[in-house]
């Protein structure tokens, strides 16, 4: 049995059911981005894929020592990533405001040029050999989490001729 307020056993099952009073409906056209984002037949269901049912697998156990720390996680000995430094921090909470413990965060990003280190970046920005881009972390049993990272670059965006991505951490 779980202490009252405690976020281990909610109410009604796995999830808060949706307060449909306070929550606009998905397909508001009064929201424009709501329009062309939103589901406009019923949605389907699918079997799962064998890929989804077996992996990748990144558990709670698989978490290594530096990996909420962008700055080294990925760099050579001795070095670290360029950028300007920051600790990004928080708490993840339930529905009631109560810390959720042991929560698995994963977080990615640009480097501080504005490049992601994937094969589809275009962007002629150069790769800091010395960045990832990715991390992982638990929270503690408030819910309370941190990550070092360097303050991500904004980069173009293929929406028109000089639209730009602003900085953001995933």
């Amino acid at each position: 049995m779980a202490e009252p307020g405690s976020n281990r056993t909610p109410e009604t099952g796995a999830f808060f059911q949706r307060d449909r009073q306070w929550h606009p409906p998905a397909f508001t056209p009064s929201y424009k981005s709501s329009v062309l984002r939103s589901p406009q037949k019923a949605l389907l269901s699918f079997d799962n894929t064998l890929s989804e049912l077996t992996g990748p697998v990144f558990g709670h156990a698989m978490i290594g020592e530096r990996d909420n720390d962008l700055i080294h996680n990925f760099a050579r000995p001795g070095e670290s990533a360029i950028g300007e430094r920051i600790i990004v921090h928080g708490r993840v909470l339930d529905e009631r405001g109560v810390g959720v413990p042991g929560a698995l965060l994963e977080f990615w990003q640009a480097n501080a040029g504005g490049r992601y280190r994937h094969k589809k970046d275009g962007y002629l920005a150069p790769l800091d050999p010395n960045f990832g881009g990715c991390g992982r972390t638990l929270t503690g049993e408030d819910g309370a989490y941190a990550f070092r990272t360097v303050r991500p670059g904004p980069y173009p965006w293929p929406n028109g001729p000089n639209d730009w991505r602003p900085a953001h951490i995933h």
